[in-house]
């Protein structure tokens, strides 16, 4: 069976989860337009911090991690952003749980005070001219809080969205937490490209550099009050219906051992996701500027160009996966990747503008069935009493081991083989991870999400409500 070939309702489909039966919810449109708007300004401000980290990373290699050697100082830096990665899995294994016990509202509300606060921190501290080894070690404990708490916030989100959503628009409503990522991106992108072109090189250095972290606080506050205003999501709420009380703790056993499959299915997934997404989001900016030596401001131009182009076709690729299903849309990403990687890096090596920019562009539309696509899909492999935790296991494991150190090993693997294509190759690996995942997993486009009752989409209210077709 092909793996693009399978839609939703085809019969040579795999047969689907069991699923709770009831009668269906309705959905108020204006209450989900919230919670998209909610879900997709946490994300924001989580990649925010780590689309600006990965775009400054040389200036922060020369302000924590003094050295002669270029690549020395670009590794100690990834190093600290992989080591945010390290403890996520421990942030899911806590907050994942928790969500499942007291509520994804209350724990998201959680992250999203660490997360603005280890931001925050950032720009506070001094530099290693100033403190000597202190400031690294700031550094990196700022990054663990960082990491500890999104852990649980990009499981939280999408379960969030997925559990609000109507059956049969949940892909398109789950895209707009991507474009929350993407909105994040260009935010710290064209802060640091404007930083870049207007600040001398000593006043970046000196001061320039911490602009970006402190903004965190502002948007940290405004996250937070819009996600204290909202209600239990649908799913969740029936759940502790059913119960009577408060939700029991469901033993971290059942997390993982009781949904293996779906485990593996979901560090598939998140594998193709995440290595291609922080290659082209992360690890480009610092690859056109250390390693062609490619014109900083220009590579931080083009790359935000392509974020820009993502955005726009964000909310069509999501709708899309309501129409033909998630799978054809993420296989036809791995398809792409496994053959367009290659062409799309020597068209960047070849260095002009415009080669540059269709590259990156290239990989950018590839990039947008994965992002459009996992939102929705990852939610769907998982059934309600454990949806948070599980996602969150498998989620933050995947990006730890394989997401969030593609910076790392690539810089490594170039220096160690003196190979520049090692970027292209190490996207067509993750293609075939995820190729082989696509196969094996269950459509879910239209469909209700397992151990909940179907969502419909509700009557709107009287009055001047938008619609949540644009949150």
């Amino acid at each position: 069976m092909s793996a693009v070939a399978a839609a939703p309702g085809s019969r040579t489909n795999p047969a689907p989860v069991p699923r709770a039966a009831g009668a269906p919810t309705a959905t108020d449109p204006a209450l989900v337009r919230r919670a998209v708007k909610a879900a997709a300004l946490g994300n924001a401000m989580e990649w925010f911090d780590f689309g600006v980290y990965s775009y400054i990373a040389v200036t922060l290699g020369k302000v924590f991690f003094p050295s002669g050697n270029p690549t020395a100082q670009l590794l100690s830096t990834f190093g600290a952003f992989a080591a945010a990665f390290l403890v996520r899995p421990l942030g899911g294994m806590v907050f994942g749980p928790l969500g499942d016990r007291v509520g994804r509202q209350k724990v998201l509300a959680v992250t999203m005070i660490m997360m603005a606060a280890g931001t925050f921190a950032i720009g506070l501290i001094p530099s290693y001219a100033t403190i000597g080894v202190w400031a690294p070690v700031l550094l990196l404990a700022a990054r663990l809080v960082q990491g500890f708490s999104t852990g649980g916030e990009y499981a939280g989100a999408s379960t969030f969205i997925a559990e609000y959503a109507p059956d049969r628009r949940r892909g398109f409503l789950g895209s707009w937490l991507e474009f929350g990522t993407l909105a994040g991106y260009i935010g710290g992108a064209g802060l640091v490209t404007l930083m870049t072109a207007l600040l001398s090189d000593g006043d970046l250095m000196s001061w320039g550099w911490r602009i970006p972290f402190l903004v965190a606080g502002p948007m940290g506050i405004v996250g937070l009050y819009l996600r204290m205003r909202l209600e239990e999501t649908p799913a969740f709420a029936a759940e502790v219906a059913k119960a009577e009380t408060e939700r029991p703790k469901v033993p971290l056993r059942e997390m993982v051992t009781g949904q293996w499959r779906a485990l593996l299915l979901c560090v598939g997934l998140v594998l193709v996701f995440n290595v291609t997404d922080y290659m082209l989001l992360s690890y480009m900016p610092s690859y056109l500027t250390s390693e062609l030596k490619y014109d900083e401001t220009h590579g931080l131009l083009v790359v935000l160009g392509v974020m820009v182009l993502m955005m726009v076709v964000q909310p069509f690729a999501g709708a899309l996966t309501d129409r033909v299903g998630r799978r054809p849309v993420i296989a036809a990403g791995c398809a792409g990747f496994l053959l367009l990687s290659v062409p799309a890096l020597l068209l960047i090596r070849e260095g002009s503008l415009l080669a540059v920019a269709l590259g990156m562009a290239a990989l950018g539309l590839l990039l947008v069935c994965f992002t459009a696509s996992m939102p929705s899909a990852l939610p769907a492999l998982f059934p309600t009493r454990v949806r948070y935790g599980s996602l969150s296991i498998g989620f933050n494991v995947s990006v730890s081991l394989f997401g969030g150190t593609t910076p790392l090993v690539v810089t490594a693997l170039i220096g160690a083989t003196g190979d520049m294509m090692m970027p292209a190759y190490y996207m067509m690996a993750a293609a075939v991870v995820g190729g082989v995942a696509v196969w094996f997993m269950t459509e879910s486009a239209g469909r209700p999400l397992p151990g909940s009752a179907p969502a419909v989409e509700g009557q709107r209210p009287r009055g001047p409500v938008h619609s949540a077709a644009a949150p």
